[in-house]
This record gives C-alpha cells, structure tokens and sequence, in this order.
C-alpha cells in the first residue's frame, strides 16, 4: 500500500484515524502499531516476521546496553550481537544477490562454474528501517538514549507507518517522550492535512509527470539522444526524485501530526545550494545527520588531520552511495559526492567558497544533475554513454531524434518543477505560505491553504483513479 493510492486515501486512513479517536489515550499506541502492522504485511506480508522478530530482539537486548546494568564487555557483546544481527539482515536481503552476481561474473573469467543462487527478494524499507533500530541501540549504549518503556512503545518506534518504507530515519531520542504521550491538538491536525496533501500533490501531479519524461529518455539507448534531450531527461529526473522524496516525507510529517507526532524535517530546498557540501545540509537530512553521527564521528570526523578527514569523507559517501542500492553506479554516486565534500572544504575560505548565489547554485544543481545520471542509469556504462552525450563528447547517431514527447501537461510541470525549486532563491517567504502555523496566519490565509490543500487532494484523486500502481522511488532502497 502507498500514500498516493485511493485504498490509502479513502479506506485505510480514515478508518485508522477512526479508531485511533475513539480509543482511550492509553490503547492509541496500540491501535496505531497494529495499523502499522498492517500496512507494512499489505506491500509485504513475508517480510513482517522479519522485522517484529528482529525488533523484540532489540529491544531485548537493548536493555542490557545502558551503562551499570552490565559489565563493559557484556554491554560491548550485546550491543555488537544487536548491531550484527541488523547489518547482517540487511546485507543478506540487499546485498547478496549483487556479490553472488560478482563471483559468478569472476569465476566465469577464469572458466569456472558459478554459485547456484536462489535469487532474495529485498523487504520494504529495510535501508531505512536498519539504520533507525542500529542508532537506538548505540544511543541506548551512549546513554543518550534510554531504553524504551516497553516491547510495544520500541516496536511502534522502528514501524510506525507514516516514516517505515522511506524515512525520515527517526532517532528514538526525538520521539521518545511523544511515544509515551503527546498533544493532540486542532491546529496540529490541520497542519498535518496540509503537509499530507501538499505531498501528495508533489508527488502525483509533479514528480510522476515528470518521471514520464525522465523513464522515455533513460530508457533509449544513449546515442540515439541528442544533447538538449539528454538535458531534458536528466532534469525531469532531477525534478521527479525531489518531488517524489520530499512528497514522501511531506506525507510523512503530515500523517505524524494527524497522530500527535512530530517528526523531524527531511528536506530544505536543496536545488538552490551554492555548494554540494551545504545540498547534503539540505537533501535527506535525516540520512545525512546518521552518516555523521554512527560513522563519520566514530571513524574519527575531522579530529586526525586533514588527509584522514578527506578519507573519512570520502569513506562515508561510498557507504552512502551503497546503502542506496546494490549496483556499482550507486558506489560511483557515492564517490562522486564524497570528492566534491572533500573539494569544497578543501577550497573553504577561498574565493570559490565566497562565489555568489548566481554563481554557485547553477554550477552546483549541474554537478548534481551530472550525479543523478548516475543514480538513474541501470549500470554503469549507461551512464558513462549518458554523460558523454550530455557534453556531447559521444557522436549522437545520424539523424537522432528526441525519444521524448513533451506535451502540454509535461511542460506545464516542468515550469512548475523550476519555480517551486528555485522561486525560494529569489523571495523565499513567498514559498512558506503553506508550512505557516495557524497561529501566525490570518483567517484568510488559514481559508487560502485550506482551499489549496483541498484542491491538490482532490486533483490528485482524478489523476489516481486513471494511472496505474506508482511507487515511490525510494521504496526500491
């Protein structure tokens, strides 16, 4: 089941909200842990096993992390058995497939038979989800966290369905004390209906539009693309993952505040980044706040001189770029990233760093859409080929046409993908009519997003109910 389908919509969350209302404060964790329950065994009735088994054993032995409870090396075991036990899973689910494919590739070169392999099926949300149980247990371990009050409150952490398949990766610190109670309020309801409908609109009317442009041009083989084009496509893909992603976590954000909750912020506009390190500021904040805290922190950040922060940074992104998929074009992704880090803090305090906004953001939304070639392509040498008619390095074939059709609808969202991604560089109040709080906006603003919230909800049902299954993309992570 996905936010952006009719069943969600019209059966699953109002029936949900029904009864989350009508039970007692003290039966709402319950109620809402077995609706999340359920959504996750709709997309993946297999995999819920998996993750409620693999959940009480956290939480199991989480409470033999906090300090004095046991001996140092006690508390080291377990938390390592627990942090085990989560890669582990993930690496067997998501990764096996891709080094079984590399053996085989390898024992091929030498003549040798390959490995017999029963191909796995990857669970929904398991990047997500392992990485939220895995910085739990370290913070219960640090003592930044305590351990959950019980089996139900932890479980509702790692599934609760608003944030379970694409984040945002939710640090139990943040919603600990709203775990065990929290304010249901008029306003945050209403907020909630805007940011979910705002969303949802991103997500239906923007990002799969756009994803129609975007699947035409990667999908022909590069050389039969001229260079405009192969523009054309990788900005619709760049427009489809941000409104695609941020809908999803719009949503997100949206259906927590509808249930009392209040979940971090995810994305912030990154299309007008001046630089690649301050888009990582703004794109996918919650991934990018874990990979500094459990890992570039640990491996020792910017604390052991100026080549073992570059390598830190680098080693970080190539993490990074794998935990995004099983494929070496999500490593290069990786690395691509990782070496533009290392180069903006290497020009940091330069004149490069001080370039203007007019200046950095179009150099940097291009090395970004250079980065997405990679992210998008089905393997590498796709995207090498991509690139290479992106620059127009690689001869186009005689007589290339544009394997895209741009109609009306096409362009119109494309228009709207540029103004509402980088509107905000030139007047950025005039893009936060729709995340004011009541409070500070008058009735007539109040009426204003309503309207626009019901408009977009409405408009994206009459799309649903004419196209086909649309996931999300990061449902594939």
């Amino acid at each position: 089941m996905v936010f952006s389908s009719l069943t969600f919509l019209f059966i699953f969350l109002p029936v949900l909200l029904a009864a989350y209302y009508a039970c007692p404060a003290r039966h709402r964790n319950g109620v809402a842990l077995l609706a999340s329950g359920f959504f996750y065994a709709w997309g993946a009735p297999r995999f819920v096993i998996v993750l409620f088994l693999s959940s009480l054993v956290d939480y199991a032995l989480s409470r033999e992390l906090p300090e004095g409870r046991r001996s140092p090396a006690a508390r080291q075991g377990a938390l390592a058995a627990a942090v085990v036990l989560n890669i582990g899973l993930l690496l067997y689910f998501k990764y096996a497939n891709f080094f079984v494919a590399e053996l085989n590739g390898w024992l091929a070169r030498f003549g040798a038979g390959g490995v017999s392999w029963t191909a796995v099926a990857l669970p929904i949300g398991i990047s997500f989800f392992t990485f939220q149980k895995v910085s739990y247990l370290v913070d219960v371990y640090r003592g930044t966290a305590q351990v959950a009050r019980n089996a139900v409150d932890y479980l509702l952490y790692v599934a609760l369905f608003p944030q379970l398949i694409a984040g945002p990766i939710v640090r139990y610190h943040d919603v600990a004390v709203q775990l065990i109670r929290r304010e249901h309020t008029r306003e945050r309801f209403f907020t909630g209906i805007l940011r979910f409908c705002q969303g949802l609109g991103k997500k239906v009317l923007v990002a799969n539009t756009m994803a129609e442009v975007a699947d035409a041009a990667f999908g022909a083989a590069p050389a039969g693309l001229s260079c405009g084009w192969a523009w054309v496509g990788v900005l619709a893909y760049a427009f489809q993952i941000y409104f695609d992603f941020s809908g999803y976590s719009d949503m997100a954000i949206g259906l927590g505040r509808m249930l009392g909750i209040e979940f971090l912020e995810n994305f912030n506009r990154p299309y007008i980044s001046r630089s690649i390190t301050e888009f990582w500021r703004r794109w996918h904040i919650s991934l990018s706040n874990w990979m500094r805290e459990y890992l570039y922190i640990p491996l020792g950040g910017n604390r052991k001189g100026v080549a073992r922060t570059y390598l830190h940074l680098w080693l970080v992104f190539l993490v990074s770029g794998f935990w995004h998929g099983a494929a070496w074009n999500f490593v290069a992704w990786g690395a691509f990233h990782g070496f533009f880090l290392c180069l903006d803090k290497l020009c940091k305090g330069t004149r490069v760093a001080r370039a203007p906004a007019w200046a950095g953001i179009p150099v940097t939304f291009a090395l970004v859409l250079f980065s997405w070639v990679l992210f998008r392509a089905e393997t590498l040498a796709h995207a090498v080929a991509y690139m290479g008619r992106m620059v127009d390095v690689f001869p186009a074939a005689p007589g290339a046409a544009a394997a895209i059709e741009l109609g009306l609808r096409h362009q119109a969202m494309l228009v709207a993908a540029l103004g509402l991604c980088f509107g905000p560089a030139v007047k950025a109040r005039a893009f936060d009519f729709m995340r004011l709080e009541p409070a500070q906006a008058t009735a007539g603003q109040v009426a204003a997003r309503f309207a626009v919230a019901m408009l977009l909800l409405g408009w994206s049902a009459s799309v649903l109910a004419t196209r086909t299954f649309n996931p999300f993309i990061y449902f594939r992570f």
